[in-house]
Order: structure tokens, then C-alpha cells, then sequence
């Protein structure tokens, strides 16, 4: 009875996270029916409807709302209603419908230089990628709005998006990397006392060390999350860290003090009545008591979370047969209107060819007209000419003898200058010829030997200046990406030689030992005596991680 409880426990504990989290991403990540989004779209147009936000209704305002803008050409607008429109999709679970609205809103963000929403539409991207399972897609995503942030100086979406790729690496098991992003992130958020953002951090820190089984670190930094969510009246995420400061305690045998904790995220859960956290707590209640081994209360608590589970699950399948009903028919009214679309510049065009034919008519006409009253007046002027060419005719007569005589002089005049070029070209032949020779004569005396050895110290010259200018143009480069890094490094250490340097920047790029020798051209037994001098010029103690040293720099 116990184990067939515990499993059971086990079960409805799976399910319930998978629930919690679906429900958190949907207040995190869109806050479209609580109006978070406030400061781009004005939600007062988006009625309260009495159905608590369905996901139908709601997409229904945010297209109709999408098509006024689309008129009223405000294409910002447009793509912010769009990007609203791929979270509804993303809550309920139309990923690619949502990545779909998503890339058409990023589209309209760059050709409009909206950098903010742009950074917040990537990393809503990211996450719909990171829970589709291709981390390397949200991993790219992440990466582009981190740059963005930087560049515009937003610390809070900087530590948001340096958080969102620490629990990447969480994921992946990749746990140093997940601290040392989750703490830049944590600085981030203090910076500029954003409170939430810190009690995020610090959440995500205990969930790392819950990973790691140091569930004392876990408990220190749940509990601090808890404490600032406390002060900021944010009782929702209370629910959540409650919830895992019980699990926690669980975990190390501490049965009764994780009930304590269980029974405090039930109260909470129960005064905002939110069903998908009084299945959590219900179902956390049911595994303590399991473990007490008071099997009636497990079993108790048990059945009111599965109570719970099966309300949610019909509420969700209502909601999403609603969407799936919109959705079609947004799409047969879609299809309506390109079919009247077509219609429209199918009548547009019979009517634009009927007008062209028209004017070709009258223009034809027109033509026809002027043709035959051109005709009549070219008739009477070669008349007029006929009279006129007759007197004309002895003109052209006396004028041909007088250029006849013109020509001749001219003749005479171009005959003496192509004369005289031609001479000038002969000089200039017999100038350039001698001074042929004379060089010539200069080349034979010359020194075979001496002239071979000045290129070949020139070309090796060449050589050098060549691989310098490609280490010049490494650190340019190095330092725009890491931030004048370089810099740094040589004012704390102006003792460093360039081959200590170069080494550095190599490790620096978390590089490993195989490829940092290649590129600086040393075997690998080398590089490990390259990075013991490199520790002893650095003066760092024996034990400490020297790629861990020159990451802190």
C-alpha cells in the first residue's frame, strides 16, 4: 500500500511541475491577460471578458486588433500585436503556429529598428525552442538578444536573458557554465535593485544546487528568494519556492519541516485559487505523509490533487477545442477574403483594361486625324520647296567651287602637321631607344648575387609584417568581443610577453589544449609548460583553475 501510494505520489508530482511550469511560462513570458505588456500595447482596448481570459477570445481581440493597424499602417503596432498573438499560441501548445507569428513580428521589429521588443521576441523564441528540445536553436536566439541588450545598456534584459542561458546549461548538466551565468546575471539585477529579477536568480541558483544534491546551498538560496518575493507582496512565486523548500527538506529527511512548508504554498494557493498550485501542494502534502507513513492522509491528499488534475485537464481541453474552433475559423474567414481579394483585382482589372482600350481608341483616332492633316501641309510645303530648290541649285553650285578650294588648303595644312608628328614620333622612338641601352647597361653591371639576397630578405621581411598584421587584426577583434579584455590584462600585468598574452586570449575563448596548440604552433607538452609559466608570472596559488582565473579578469 505504501509503495503503490509513493508511486503514485511520484506520478501526480511529475505531472503537477509539468502543469506549474506550463502555467509560469504563461505569467512570465506573455502577461498578456494581466496587461504587462502595457508599455507597447494599450490592453485597455483588450475587453475583460467573463471567461477569465480564454485563449480564443483572446487571440480573437488581438487579431482584430492586428487588422486595425495592418489598415492604419502603424506596422509597429502590427508587430506587437503579432508577437502577442505567438504567446497565446506558445501557452497552449500551437508551437508552430507560434513560431510562426513569433518570426513575422521579428521581421517587422528589424525593418523598424525596434531593438527592445526585438530582444524581448527573440528571447520568447529561445524558450519556445528550449522546450521543443533544440538547445543549440535557443541557444542562437538567446545569443542575439544578449547582444542587443548590451548594446542599448538594458542590465535587467541582459540578467533576464544571462539567466535564461544558465538554466540552458542547467539543462544540460553543464553546471559550472550555469553558475558562473547565473551569478553575472544575479550582479545584474542588483545593479539596478530589481527586486524580481533577484529572487529569480537566486531561485534558479537553488534549483542548480538541488541538482547537485547540496541541499543546504539549495535551501539558503530558495529561502532567499522567498523572503524577497515575501516583501514584494509576489505571493504566486512564494507558491512555487514553498513548494520546492519542502522538497528540499524532504530530501534530507526533514518529513514534518517539509510539510510545514507544503501546508503554507496549500494556504496561499487556496486564498488566489489558482487549481494547477493546489494540485502541487496537495499532491506534496500526500508524499510527506506518505513518508510518515500515515498512508490514509497520503491517500487523501492524493485524491484531491488528482481531483484537481482532472478539472484542469477538461478546463484545458475545453479551452483548447474553443481555440481549435477559432482557429479554423480565422482561417475560412482568411480564406474568404483573399477569395474576395482575388475577386476585387480580377474586376479592377477588367475595368482598367476596358478604360486602356478606350483610350487606345480615341488615341488612335487622334493619331489618325493629325496623320492626314500633316499630310495636306507637308503637300502644300513641297510645293514651296520645289520653287525654292530651283534657286537653290545655282547657290550650291558657286558654293561647291569655293569648297573645293577650302578643302585643297586644307589639305596642304594637315599634310604639313602629320609631318611633322612624324618626326616628333621618330625623336621620341630614338630618345626612348637610348635610354634602353643605357639601362641595360646599368643591369649587366649590376651584382647578380647582392640583388638575389636583398629579395629574398625582402620577401622574408614581407613575411613578418604579413603575420603581425594578422595578430593586430586578431586583437582588434578579440577586444571589441570581450570588451578590452587585453587591456586589462596588461595593466594588471605589464610583465606579460606577447606569447603570454596570445595564450591568455586562446584560453579566454574556452578553447581546449589540442586546438590553443595548433594555433600557437607548439606541441601539447609545450603549451603545459607554456600555461606553468603562465601561472607563476600570474602568481596564482597551486590548486586554483587557471581558465577560471582568466575568466574572472
Amino acid at each position: 500500500m505504501r509503495r503503490f501510494i509513493y508511486n503514485s505520489v511520484g506520478f501526480v508530482k511529475v505531472l503537477t511541475r509539468y502543469l506549474l511550469m506550463v502555467f509560469f511560462i504563461g505569467i512570465i513570458s506573455s502577461g498578456i491577460a494581466l496587461g504587462n505588456y502595457s508599455a507597447e500595447i494599450d490592453h485597455s482596448e483588450l475587453k475583460k471578458s467573463p471567461d477569465g481570459g480564454r485563449p480564443d477570445s483572446l487571440l480573437l481581440q488581438l487579431r482584430t486588433h492586428y487588422a486595425r493597424a495592418v489598415h492604419d499602417k502603424k506596422e509597429v503596432d502590427a508587430a506587437r500585436y503579432l508577437h502577442e498573438m505567438g504567446r497565446v499560441m506558445y501557452q497552449t501548445g500551437y508551437y508552430p503556429q507560434a513560431l510562426d507569428y513569433y518570426q513575422q513580428a521579428e521581421k517587422r521589429f528589424r525593418e523598424h529598428r525596434q531593438d527592445e521588443p526585438l530582444a524581448r521576441n527573440l528571447n520568447d523564441q529561445g524558450l519556445l525552442y528550449y522546450y521543443s528540445h533544440q538547445p543549440d536553436q535557443a541557444r542562437q536566439h538567446y545569443d542575439k538578444a544578449l547582444a542587443i541588450y548590451q548594446q542599448t545598456g538594458n542590465r535587467a534584459g541582459r540578467a533576464e536573458t544571462l539567466g535564461k542561458i544558465g538554466q540552458l546549461y542547467e539543462k544540460q548538466q553543464r553546471y559550472d557554465s550555469a553558475f558562473y551565468l547565473q551569478r553575472q546575471a544575479l550582479a545584474d539585477y542588483q545593479s539596478v535593485a530589481h527586486q524580481p529579477g533577484i529572487a529569480k536568480i537566486y531561485e534558479n541558483l537553488g534549483s542548480i544546487y538541488e541538482d547537485l544534491e547540496q541541499y543546504d546551498s539549495a535551501f539558503v538560496n530558495y529561502n532567499k528568494a522567498l523572503l524577497i518575493n515575501k516583501k514584494n507582496g509576489d505571493e504566486i512565486a512564494q507558491i512555487e519556492i514553498l513548494n520546492n523548500l519542502g522538497d528540499v527538506l524532504r530530501k534530507t529527511g526533514r518529513y514534518r519541516q517539509g510539510l510545514a512548508y507544503s501546508w503554507q504554498a496549500l494556504a496561499l494557493a487556496q486564498q488566489k485559487g489558482i487549481r494547477y498550485q493546489l494540485t502541487g501542494a496537495y499532491n506534496d502534502l500526500a508524499k510527506g505523509y506518505n513518508l510518515l507513513n500515515r498512508n490514509d492522509s497520503a491517500y487523501y491528499y492524493l485524491n484531491l490533487s488528482r481531483k484537481y488534475q482532472t478539472d484542469i485537464y477538461s478546463d484545458e481541453a475545453n479551452k483548447q477545442m474553443a481555440l481549435l474552433q477559432t482557429l479554423y475559423d480565422l482561417e475560412k474567414k482568411d480564406n474568404e477574403i483573399e477569395s474576395l481579394t482575388h475577386e476585387q483585382e480580377r474586376a479592377r482589372l477588367i475595368t482598367g483594361a476596358v478604360v486602356l482600350i478606350v483610350l487606345l481608341v480615341v488615341v488612335v483616332g487622334g493619331l489618325v486625324i493629325s496623320r492626314q492633316r500633316l499630310k495636306l501641309k507637308n503637300e502644300q510645303a513641297l510645293r514651296s520647296q520645289n520653287e525654292a530648290r530651283n534657286q537653290l541649285m545655282l547657290l550650291e553650285l558657286k558654293n561647291k567651287k569655293l569648297e573645293e578650294e577650302s578643302l585643297k588648303q586644307e589639305l596642304e595644312i594637315k599634310a604639313k602637321e602629320l609631318t611633322s608628328h612624324t618626326l616628333h614620333l621618330i625623336g621620341k622612338n630614338q630618345f626612348l631607344d637610348g635610354l634602353r641601352g643605357t639601362m641595360e647597361s646599368m643591369v649587366k653591371d649590376e651584382k647578380r648575387d647582392q640583388k638575389k639576397q636583398l629579395k629574398q630578405l625582402i620577401e622574408q621581411i614581407q613575411q613578418n609584417i604579413t603575420h603581425d598584421d594578422h595578430w593586430d587584426e586578431f586583437r582588434t577583434i578579440f577586444d571589441q568581443v570581450h570588451q578590452s579584455f587585453l587591456t586589462r590584462l596588461q595593466q594588471q600585468y605589464d610583465h606579460l610577453t606577447t606569447n603570454d598574452i596570445r595564450l591568455v586570449a586562446l584560453i579566454r575563448m574556452n578553447l581546449d589544449s589540442r586546438d590553443v596548440a595548433t594555433l600557437l604552433g607548439v606541441s601539447t607538452d609545450s603549451l603545459r609548460v607554456m600555461r606553468y609559466r603562465l601561472r607563476k608570472k600570474l602568481n596564482l596559488p597551486q590548486g586554483d583553475s587557471l581558465s577560471a582565473y582568466i575568466q574572472s579578469i
